[in-house]
């Protein structure tokens, strides 16, 4: 009798999870400048709608963060260099409301796409759940051209390090 409890039990378990999975896949953000993008997520990663068939840098960072500062010219560097193959979208976490993240952004010059986690909260809470990310910043998921997750990493990389991951993620691509 022990058993078929913890058997029915676990089966309970299993599908609250998978309800609970199939509600956190279905999500949207909207950048500083009023786009939105429909993002779903799948076994491997996340289809960002607008961004198939690019290598995509899911960054989370924050206003006040060194690291995350030092990071933004490199990142608006591999932008401008890649911007035909790569899709840099980077995530203020560290409290910014949308008009503030918006100034940041316009007053750092960042060329790529940029969000306030007030308009991308369901990705990020998405992130922490699948990548079990604990808010360190700066935090990269990086993702193949097919939307895979292929990186994840959690502190600064230079640009060298980030030229050579955007040179894998090309090559895989074949």
């Amino acid at each position: 009798m022990k058993k078929i409890l913890s058997i029915a039990l676990l089966l309970l378990t299993l599908s609250n999870y998978t309800l609970a999975e199939e509600v956190l896949t279905s999500m949207s953000m909207t950048d500083i400048t009023g786009k939105s993008y429909a993002v779903q997520g799948t076994e491997e990663g996340l289809k960002i709608e607008g961004l198939e068939g690019k290598i995509v840098f899911l960054e989370f960072f924050g206003y006040k963060c060194p690291p995350c500062l030092a990071s933004i010219p490199h990142l608006i560097d591999l932008q401008e260099k890649h911007k035909d193959k790569l899709a840099i979208v980077s995530i203020e976490v560290q409290g910014y409301s949308n008009e503030e993240t918006k100034q940041f952004a316009k007053d750092k010059k960042m060329n790529y796409i940029v969000l306030s986690e007030e308009k991308a909260a369901d990705v990020v809470s998405y992130i922490q759940q699948r990548a079990q990310w604990r808010g360190s910043i700066p935090f990269l998921v990086a993702l193949d051209t097919k939307g895979n997750v292929q990186f994840v990493h959690a502190g600064m990389l230079s640009e060298e390090s980030l030229e050579e991951l955007i040179a894998e993620l090309s090559e895989n691509k074949k």
